[in-house]
């Protein structure tokens, strides 16, 4: 998930450089939504842990 994020913000970088407004806007939003989702799974994994039982 977090390689898809940066993929959206290297996308966005490059296509802002080259002067396509739509289409770094799109890939930025896009970006953004796949960090938060990483963001949210990875919290919600660290809380919930690995579990054993002795």
């Amino acid at each position: 998930m977090l390689s898809w994020a940066i993929t959206f913000l290297i996308i966005a970088l490059v296509a802002g450089l080259l002067g396509f407004g739509v289409v770094g806007g799109v890939a930025y939003t896009a970006a953004k939504i796949c960090f938060f989702v990483f963001l949210i799974l990875f919290v919600v994994a660290l809380v919930s842990g690995r579990r054993t039982t002795v």
